[in-house]
């Protein structure tokens, strides 16, 4: 998996606004030789991500790529909703999704364990709080690496 610079994320976040939804993720996925940018986004915090909506950032983002042509090369654009286990990228993520069972991978070690998986206890002073079996967890957000909801069957 390849990361979307900054420029370019700055770009279809603006374009999904445009769209009328808000953008959750985006990135650069190469399976063999072929190129996708997926595009993860979501209407608001109780509104479901319909098929259309999914069709309007698709249409509004080409045009932006077809005029700014960030991308070299060619690519597949993907437009989706994030799914129920969707990425957690910023400290409202995790404040949103409060109460709910997350994965978090970290940069590096903490208490010899680089994964864990959890209860979202949301932020306290700038910090994630993880509750699981083992005790209660802290990280700054510049610690983890990616992070995830885990569905709940």
């Amino acid at each position: 998996m390849v990361n979307v610079e900054d420029r370019l994320y700055e770009g279809i976040a603006q374009q999904a606004g445009i769209a009328g939804c808000t953008l959750v993720d985006a990135r650069m996925v190469r399976t063999g030789r072929a190129v996708a940018l997926q595009v993860f986004i979501e209407k608001d915090e109780t509104t479901a991500v319909t098929i259309e909506d999914c069709a309007a950032v698709s249409r509004q983002l080409s045009l932006w790529l077809d005029v700014e042509n960030p991308i070299h090369g060619a690519y597949r654009l993907e437009v989706s909703s994030p799914g129920l286990d969707r990425p957690l990228k910023n400290l409202h993520d995790f404040e949103r999704f409060k109460g709910s069972q997350a994965e978090i991978h970290l940069h590096g070690l903490t208490q010899g364990r680089r994964r864990l998986q959890g209860e979202l206890l949301g932020v306290e002073d700038q910090k994630i709080v993880l509750k699981n079996a083992e005790g209660r967890w802290t990280f700054a957000l510049d610690d983890i690496h990616k992070a995830r909801l885990v569905p709940q069957w």
